[in-house]
C-alpha cells in the first residue's frame, strides 16, 4: 500500500486552470486561477472554497506569495499589472511600467518589498507597499525569461527558462548568474532548504538541480522519461516534493539527492503544476488541466 493518499478537490469554476498555490499566512491555500482570471482561497481543514475576480478581466494571474503586510501579492501575466488581495479578497492592482513585461513568479523580499520576475521583458522588478515598482536589468542575460523567484542569504534568487540559469539580485540591484550543467534544461519552479541551498525543477532536463550554498549546481536526473517537472516544495522534513506534469505523478527525494518515490494520480490528464507543504506533513498541488486542486496526505 502506498504511504501516501492522493485526493483532488475541484474548484468552483470549471476550467479555470489552477496554477501557481501558496499557503498564506492566515492559514488557507491561495492560488491563481490562470484560466479564469481569479484569486481562489482553500481552506485546507474543512477544503472549502471562495473565488476573488480580478478587476482587469483576462489579466490570467500566474505567480502569488504572501507580503509582510498580511495581503498576497500576485501577477496578473496578461494584464502586465500586480495585485495585491487582502485575506477578506479586497484586491488592488498596480500596473508595471515596461508594456508587455509579463509579470511571472513573485516573493516578499528580505527588505520587506515585493520582488517579481518579468518573463516577458527579462526584468526584475520589485514594488513596494505603496505600489512604486522598480525594475532591473543590468547584468541580465537578454532575452533570459526569469521565471520562478525565491529569497536565500539575503538576496533574491530567481531561474532563467530560457538561459538555462540561475540567477540572483541583491537589494541594491546588482545581478550574479550561474550556469546550469544541462544546456536547454529549462529550469522553472526553486524552493529555498533550511540547509541553505535551493532547489529547482529542469523540465526539458528532466531532473531537479540544486544551487548550494557556495553557488554550486548538482544535478538529479528523474527515472521516469519525459517527466515535464513543473513543481518542487521542500516538506516539513527537508524532503523534496515535485510535480510531473506530463507522466502524472508526485515525486519525492531525500535532500541528498536520493529518489524516495514516485506516486501516480488517481486521475489522468491532471496537469500538475505548483506544489506547496504544509507543517503537519499535508502537500497541495495545482491540477492546471482539470480544475482542482490536489493533496498529497501521507499515512500515519
Amino acid at each position: 500500500m502506498p504511504d501516501v493518499e492522493i485526493v483532488l478537490h475541484r474548484i468552483p469554476t470549471p476550467d479555470c486552470k489552477p496554477y501557481l498555490i501558496v499557503a498564506g499566512r492566515d492559514g488557507n491555500l491561495w492560488f491563481c486561477e490562470n484560466g479564469a482570471s481569479k484569486i481562489g482561497r482553500l481552506n485546507p481543514n474543512d477544503r472549502s472554497f471562495a473565488e476573488f475576480p480580478t478587476p482587469t478581466p483576462n489579466s490570467r494571474p500566474v505567480g502569488i506569495a504572501p507580503g509582510g503586510d498580511g495581503a498576497l501579492w500576485f501577477c496578473e501575466n496578461a494584464a502586465n499589472r500586480i495585485g495585491r488581495i487582502t485575506p477578506s479578497g479586497e484586491i488592488t492592482e498596480f500596473p508595471v511600467p515596461t508594456p508587455n513585461a509579463g509579470p511571472d513568479g513573485i516573493v516578499c523580499g528580505p527588505d520587506g518589498n515585493i520582488w517579481f520576475s518579468e518573463a516577458h521583458a527579462s526584468q526584475i522588478g520589485r514594488i513596494t507597499a505603496a505600489g512604486a515598482i522598480t525594475e532591473f536589468s543590468a547584468g541580465l542575460t537578454p532575452t533570459c525569461r526569469p521565471l520562478s523567484v525565491v529569497v536565500r542569504d539575503g538576496d533574491v534568487w530567481f531561474s532563467e527558462y530560457a538561459a538555462s540559469q540561475i540567477g540572483r539580485i541583491t537589494m541594491d540591484g546588482a545581478i550574479t548568474e550561474y550556469k546550469i550543467p544541462t544546456p536547454d534544461c529549462e529550469p522553472r519552479a526553486m524552493a529555498a532548504h533550511p540547509d541553505g541551498s535551493i532547489w529547482f525543477v529542469e523540465t526539458k532536463g528532466n531532473a531537479l538541480g540544486r544551487i548550494d550554498a557556495r553557488a554550486r549546481i548538482t544535478e538529479f536526473p528523474i527515472p521516469t522519461p519525459n517527466a515535464s517537472l513543473r513543481g518542487v516544495a521542500v516538506a516539513a522534513d527537508g524532503d523534496l516534493w515535485f510535480t510531473e506534469n506530463f507522466s502524472d505523478k508526485v515525486g519525492r527525494m531525500a535532500p541528498d539527492g536520493k529518489l524516495i518515490r514516485e506516486y501516480t494520480f488517481p486521475i489522468e490528464g491532471c496537469g500538475a503544476r505548483a506544489i506547496t507543504a504544509l507543517p503537519d506533513g499535508r502537500l497541495f498541488f495545482s491540477a492546471h488541466d482539470i480544475g482542482a486542486i490536489g493533496e498529497v496526505i501521507p499515512r500515519r
